[in-house]
């Protein structure tokens, strides 16, 4: 490192490991993080908090408390004294003290002129003692996802959310999916330190910057609940995730756990308990047991669907005679990865996409602004539009002016594949159809002689690069796999519930808030059902999280459904491949969809095949 460079680092104040890109000459492969402060455009983390109806009874309560002063005729201890009038003033019996607290107990009651407020954990332990009165008190409910983490600080007196934040998962270093994230636990001795230090070194930023947001500080955290798939949860808890890589996938425990925040490395307050609720089965998490808290199957008449769509999705079916549970492996290709110009939702990445059926044409709306494509871009052979994409491109750089398309985020690449259907550019299996005249479809000639096709979605100068923004086979294979996952689990679930159809479908998950719910059944990312009856309800697992946090009642109501709902273990279902071969088709190879009548195409002849004679066949085989 020269002298200029380390002087730059010391006058912005850079980490230690910070390196200037344009100082340095890559010799190996590596691994690049960007930091927050340099990302000309940030992801945009969509898991804000949705308005619920909750009865408060947070396990964190505060207590305002007269202690008898100390006196030479009175050799009770002063936690003693502080205990007795707890009883006394409060109906308070057989409580604990935190040992943090007791340390300094004696000082603070002297502070406060032996007038303290008292939180008291669970009526069983004072967690924290302040001198005089005091009001605030705040908790911190999170969702530990696999590819994103956002937590709620939330005011445990008046269950009013006071800020949300949202990061990245910093474990995605270490794998995007959570079988990569296995398998560096298994492959390396110090993996499972690695990924526990990385989230809990990011809930610590989350919680701090939360908190700052509100003037408060971390140790202000007085109560916090975490939830998470099963490998989130174990690794969160520093608990060997190998078990979870196979057969039987066995995990290490069921129920809900209460654990000393400062036990986990977290910088809350000294005192303050982490909540966290319980797992229902191998890939199953604390997650899908919020969700059930939050949008209670368990208590309707008719038969819904829900589906938290991710890089692990987890479904719930039933209503409050029985209610089943699944896990579907996704992987991240619905978070833009595995997508030739795939990105995370980020401003400039495009999220919705229609295609002119007659001329082939696209349109589409990117993050950050609100008009369709053909309202901002011009012919590319006209002077002016070059002059404006350069003009676009320095005011971006500069921090102004109109943004242009970056890449291709979840929402849009289902949309882009769905229309691409509806428009006749790919077949019912998925193919992109051989000769298409067409501009905005190119025939790229392989070495080996084949064909490439690829659909242009924006052209040079419609992108923020310079070069066209495209949707290849391998995109369109990669969604058809990904949501075949996703609708195999459903059928599956299905047909052990005994239901030909749904009543309702439900999409939580941030992304599955921005999931437009016709494009979503075009495609056959879920089942047929009216439209009108699927709906999103937005980080339904963070939802789940801040209900816990703010009532007892309703942790006590995910444990007990989290034992009753029933797992379906599609990993080894023996027809799991025969309905996911099924739904790799568009929209499925032989499911209908009454409620898409005149939205589909005419499919080609002999494309469907009966399933009867598909299975015979298989086993003939």
């Amino acid at each position: 490192i020269d002298g200029r460079e380390l002087a730059y680092r010391e006058k912005h104040n850079l980490p230690a490991d910070a390196r200037q890109s344009c100082a340095c000459h890559i010799l190996d492969d590596v691994l690049v993080t960007i930091l927050p402060e340099s990302q000309a455009q940030k992801q945009i983390v969509r898991k804000t908090a949705t308005e619920r109806i909750i009865t408060l009874d947070p396990a964190v309560r505060q207590h305002y408390v007269e202690v008898q002063a100390a006196t030479l005729e009175d050799t009770r201890g002063d936690w003693e004294r502080l205990r007795d009038a707890l009883r006394e003033q409060w109906g308070l019996e057989r409580l604990s003290i935190d040992y943090t607290q007791l340390l300094g107990l004696q000082k603070t009651l002297r502070d406060g002129n032996w007038a303290v407020t008292v939180s008291v954990w669970d009526e069983r332990e004072v967690i924290r003692v302040q001198p005089g009165y005091a009001e605030s008190a705040v908790g911190f409910a999170c969702d530990v996802g696999t590819t994103t983490v956002a937590g709620h600080l939330c005011d445990l007196r008046t269950g009013a959310v006071l800020a949300t934040e949202a990061m990245m998962n910093p474990q995605v270093t270490y794998g995007e999916d959570l079988m990569s994230r296995v398998s560096y636990a298994m492959m390396r001795d110090d993996g499972l330190d690695v990924m526990h230090r990385a989230i809990i070194d990011g809930l610590n930023a989350l919680i701090e910057q939360a908190a700052q947001a509100v003037g408060l500080k971390p140790t202000d955290v007085v109560d916090l609940c975490l939830v998470g798939n099963t490998t989130m949860h174990h690794i969160l808890l520093g608990i060997n995730p190998i078990e979870l890589g196979g057969a039987p996938f066995a995990l290490a425990i069921h129920d809900p756990i209460d654990v000393k925040a400062r036990d986990l490395g977290l910088r809350a307050h000294p005192g303050a308990y982490v909540h966290v609720l319980p797992c229902q089965a191998g890939h199953v998490g604390a997650d899908n047991t919020a969700v059930a808290l939050a949008e209670e199957p368990h208590t309707h008449e008719n038969i819904i669907l829900i589906v938290d769509v991710g890089t692990n999705a987890e479904l719930l079916l039933g209503n409050r005679e029985r209610v089943l549970s699944a896990s579907s492996p996704t992987g991240p290709a619905f978070e833009g990865a595995q997508i030739r110009h795939g990105q995370r939702a980020a401003p400039g990445a495009i999220e919705r996409v229609r295609i002119d059926p007659i001329t082939l044409a696209p349109r589409f709306k990117i993050i950050g602004r609100d008009e369709w494509s053909d309202e901002w871009a011009m012919p590319a052979d006209l002077p002016e539009a070059r002059a404006a994409r350069a003009r676009a491109l320095r005011e971006r750089a500069l921090g102004g002016g109109p943004l242009l398309a970056t890449g291709i985020c979840g929402s849009g690449i289902i949309e882009a594949v769905a229309e691409l259907y509806l428009a006749g550019v790919i077949s019912h299996d998925g193919r992109f159809k051989p000769s298409i005249e067409s501009p905005h479809v190119k025939y790229l000639k392989a070495p080996s002689g084949n064909l490439i096709p690829e659909y242009i979605l924006a052209t040079a100068d419609q992108s923020a690069t310079g070069r066209p923004i495209v949707v290849v086979q391998d995109d369109v294979r990669a969604i058809q796999l990904a949501k075949a996952a996703l609708y195999a689990g459903a059928k599956l679930l299905m047909a052990e519930r005994g239901v030909l159809k749904v009543d309702e479908v439900i999409l939580a998950g941030a992304f599955g808030s921005y999931i437009d719910p016709q494009h979503a059944m075009i495609l056959g990312l879920i089942p047929d059902c009216d439209l009108a009856k699927v709906h999103a309800v937005g980080n339904a697992a963070g939802d789940g999280a801040r209900i816990a946090l703010l009532s007892r009642a309703k942790r006590k109501e995910a444990a007990r459904v989290a034992r009753w709902i029933q797992h379906v273990q599609t990993a080894v279902a023996p027809n799991f491949q025969d309905e996911f071969v099924g739904a790799i088709h568009i929209p499925h190879a032989v499911d209908p969809f009454p409620h898409l009548e005149g939205l589909l195409p005419k499919r080609e002849a002999g494309v469907v095949e009966d399933r009867e004679t598909r299975r015979a066949r298989r086993r003939a085989a």
